[in-house]
């Protein structure tokens, strides 16, 4: 991969703007060499997120177009629904924030590499601890954690950035609750960054860069309810 011409970034006001991203690879917008809450709070609220391999500079990202959901347009399949009325798990908000990201990082049958490293996870362990990083878990009858999903918020908006799964379609049951949760709090999308036809099949539409650009600056500073984070058990 080629990093001529990017933006070198060491701290939050080096981010050019979004539109200086470049088509190919497409929303390649910067480069680094270090990771922290600091740089993640600036990439996030110019729509800008990391994401690299191992042995890889920390390399920046604003993609066109972008994944996101509706929470008021999502309508979870009647399998979903199905899985979600049997009850066979229960789930929670920002209970286990360091086990999900872990698991999400780990190799695994369903999951043949991973970009989430050490550097990484410590950095949103960082913005958790500060109240920007968020974990829905998913828990089976024996209380194992069989599904989740992580990712960072800013006032009415919230950026996913990995799920996983030990038992079938958990990952789609935290996303369902994810949905669910930022729908009473009327939050206008979910970003789900990248497009892919996992994301498109369970819902995910495609939002241009400047449409993205006009949600994030709209509701980034919007206030939500006092306990929207704090951990507890969710009802869907």
């Amino acid at each position: 991969m080629q990093h001529l011409n990017l933006a070198f970034i060491e701290n939050a006001n080096d981010f050019p703007p979004i539109s200086q991203a470049l088509i190919e690879p497409n929303g390649l917008l910067g480069i680094g060499q270090k990771l922290s809450s600091q740089l993640l709070k600036g990439a996030y609220s110019k729509g800008v997120f990391p994401w690299f391999n191992a042995g890889e500079p920390v390399l920046w990202w604003s993609p066109d177009p972008r994944a996101c959901f509706y929470p008021n347009e999502f309508k979870p399949s009647s399998s979903l629904k199905k899985l979600i009325n049997q009850q066979k798990y229960t789930v929670s908000l920002n209970y286990s924030f360091q086990s999900v990201i872990q698991k999400c990082a780990e190799v695994s049958s369903n999951r043949k590499e991973t970009w989430i490293n050490t550097p990484m996870i410590e950095a949103y362990l960082q913005l958790h601890k500060e109240g920007l990083a968020h974990s829905i878990e998913v828990w089976n009858r024996n209380n194992e954690l069989v599904g989740g999903l992580y990712g960072v918020s800013l006032g009415q908006l919230f950026f996913g950035e990995s799920m996983f799964y030990r038992e079938p379609n958990t990952s789609k049951i935290a996303l369902g609750y994810l949905i669910n949760h930022c729908q009473h709090a009327q939050f206008p999308i979910i970003d789900c960054q990248m497009p892919n036809p996992h994301l498109m099949s369970l819902g995910a539409k495609k939002l241009s860069r400047i449409e993205f650009l006009d949600y994030l600056n709209s509701y980034k500073d919007k206030k939500i309810p006092e306990d929207m984070w704090s951990p507890k058990w969710l009802n869907y």
